[in-house]
C-alpha cells in the first residue's frame, strides 16, 4: 500500500507498511509477538506480587509500607522488563 494507498485507507488501517516491501510484514508480526509476550509477563508478575502482599496483609504479616514498596518495586521491574522490547 505504501505511498500508493489512499489517505482514507491509511487512516482506517491498524497497521500501515509505508513501502512496497511485503517482507516487513513478518518483522511487524515478530515485534508484535515479542511485545505481547512481555506485556503478559508484566501482568502476571504484577498480579502475583500484589496477590501475595494481599494475602500476607490479610493474615497480619504485611503492613502498608511493604505493600507500597512492593507496588513501586513491581512498577520498576515491569519498566525494566519492558525495555527489553527496544533491543532488536
Amino acid at each position: 500500500m505504501g505511498g500508493l494507498g489512499s489517505d482514507a485507507a491509511i487512516e482506517a488501517a491498524d497497521v500501515v507498511i509505508m513501502d512496497d516491501d511485503p517482507e516487513k510484514l513478518a518483522t511487524a508480526i515478530r515485534i508484535a509477538r515479542k511485545t505481547l509476550r512481555i506485556v503478559k509477563q508484566n501482568i502476571i508478575f504484577a498480579l502475583a506480587v500484589k496477590g501475595i502482599i494481599l494475602i500476607l496483609g490479610a493474615i497480619g504479616l504485611s503492613n502498608m509500607w511493604e505493600a507500597v514498596f512492593a507496588d513501586v518495586g513491581v512498577s520498576v521491574i515491569a519498566i525494566l522488563n519492558s525495555i527489553r522490547a527496544l533491543k532488536d
